[in-house]
């Protein structure tokens, strides 16, 4: 098991329509740690702030990165999951305080219209996150995401497969 002091601490959400496809964005070009072509797709993720609750993180990600309110919880993973990023990419995004990220992920299943979803000027945030998103089956999530963050998203999908029925 990693040493977890070496990991930003951060959630994920995997948001389920009624149709049990997932949501997927595209990242903006101008992130230094999408560097192969194809693999710009990820599920909505970020950080923790200091003494919050994960599941209050992961609905203020939610609505910073998609503008998205209208969930449910169905499900929480039963622990933490990590990856390593790239060592130079470590050393842009944290200054080489951490070596990856920890994640706490939550399935949530969307309760409103797909108009509510804005990704050009989520909830007034200056630098989006996404420049595109559509929804994506499940089994498909882990080729889509840049090759180290695929075995998340593989015990990800493994983890919430079930609600996808």
């Amino acid at each position: 098991m990693p040493d977890l002091a070496n990991y930003r601490p951060c959630v994920g959400m995997m948001l389920l329509n009624k149709d049990g496809l997932v949501f997927i964005g595209r990242r903006k070009k101008h992130r230094p740690e999408i560097k192969i072509p194809g693999y710009e797709w990820q599920m909505p993720q970020g950080g923790i702030d200091a003494d919050e609750d994960p599941y209050e993180a992961a609905r203020r990600e939610l609505y910073e990165e998609i503008n998205v309110s209208s969930v449910r919880l169905l499900a929480e993973a039963p622990g933490w999951y990590t990856y390593d990023v790239p060592q130079e990419s470590a050393q842009t995004a944290w200054n080489g305080r951490f070596r990856g990220q920890r994640q706490k992920w939550f399935a949530l299943r969307f309760e409103g219209d797909d108009r509510e979803i804005d990704i050009t000027a989520p909830a007034g945030v200056e630098h989006p996150e996404f420049d595109a998103w559509r929804w994506e089956k499940m089994d498909r999530l882990a080729e889509l995401v840049v090759p180290f963050k695929r075995q998340v998203y593989e015990r990800v999908a493994e983890t919430f497969r079930h609600l996808a029925q």
